[in-house]
């Protein structure tokens, strides 16, 4: 009796693992780390859709509050605006970046892509105000002028950069123009004193993660020629001096290469905010990817000299 009611429960049993045998090796296929891997790729597709909507939301901004933009135009700045917002999506859903610098470090792109767009959004407010005047766009246009006369002296790349406009421009859009350039060049300022309040309070990048070269510069090779912390050094100082020099530099070669233009160019607003948005964020960009190769220079240098200590004192096999 007792024979025949263990085998009874084994069938039992055996039926119940049975029938809880295909979700059981579901749940082992998946495993933890799988649904780990499986969020991750939805967090950073979920991430890369969004940032490629910012881009184009970004690149179609002027074309959105400018009024009087042909169709034409509106084609063109769509085209555009899908090209960028689909690279931007390739580079931030794929695994492995190949252009896009500091992918994996921020707030360092995000700093850069609120000081264009906040750069591009005011131009776009100022010019606005020529067509359909309201309290903001009268606001930031007084803000404008205000920042331009203050920092519109002698040689001063404001003053630089007024000197491509036209001499038969009339007086109100000499100031309106004025009014752009020092706006934006007050946007680039307060970006790089944002981003070394960032780099100093913050601690950026996180030091208690190791920086992989390949995902944050994946154009630069630290196997390639020469000692690493040389090479960002030199790599720093000459993105500092070029974005130093830049504002200067820009407005003279556009003047030299002024006949390769049509003159009407300077009357579209549009390629206005575009022109000078382009002329104040890359200096900005340039000095902050400057003082972010410096610093990661710095980094590497610190754990090379804690090492070398840790040797010295015996704690790791020389």
């Amino acid at each position: 009796m007792n024979l025949g009611k263990t085998e009874a429960k084994m069938r039992h049993l055996s039926a119940e693992a049975k029938g809880s045998s295909f979700w059981d090796r579901v749940r082992q296929s998946i495993g933890p780390a799988r649904i780990e891997g499986f969020i991750d790729v939805v967090s950073r597709l979920t991430g890369a859709v969004a940032r490629a909507m910012f881009v184009v939301l970004l690149i179609c901004t002027p074309s959105l509050l400018l009024p009087g933009v042909t169709q034409d135009t509106t084609q063109m700045v769509v085209l555009i605006g899908l090209f960028a917002g689909l690279v931007t999506l390739i580079e931030y859903g794929s695994t492995y970046p190949c252009l896009i610098e500091f992918r994996n470090a921020p707030p360092f792109n995000r700093v850069r892509f609120l000081s264009l767009f906040v750069t591009v959004f005011l131009l776009s407010i100022i010019f606005r105000g020529l067509y359909e005047p309201t309290t903001l766009t009268r606001f930031v246009q007084a803000v404008g002028h205000l920042v331009g006369y203050v920092i519109d002296f002698p040689y001063s790349p404001v003053r630089l950069i007024m000197l491509l406009v036209p001499d038969q421009t009339n007086v109100e859009h000499m100031k309106l123009m004025r009014a752009a350039v020092g706006l934006s060049y007050l946007v680039s300022l307060l970006t790089l004193a944002i981003f070394l309040i960032v780099l100093r309070v913050l601690g950026w990048p996180n030091r208690t993660q190791a920086f992989n070269f390949w995902t944050n510069l994946p154009t630069f090779d630290p196997t390639m020629g020469g000692d690493v912390v040389t090479r960002l050094n030199r790599d720093a100082r000459f993105n500092i001096a070029l974005g130093f020099f830049l504002p200067f530099l820009a407005p003279a070669v556009a003047r030299s290469a002024s006949g390769l233009f049509n003159a009407s160019m300077m009357d579209s607003p549009q390629t206005l905010v575009w022109m000078i948005a382009i002329w104040a964020f890359l200096p900005a960009s340039l000095f902050m990817r400057g003082i972010a190769m410096n610093r990661i220079a710095d980094m590497i240098d610190e754990k090379r000299m804690r090492g070398a200590r840790a040797v010295a004192a015996g704690l790791l096999p020389a």
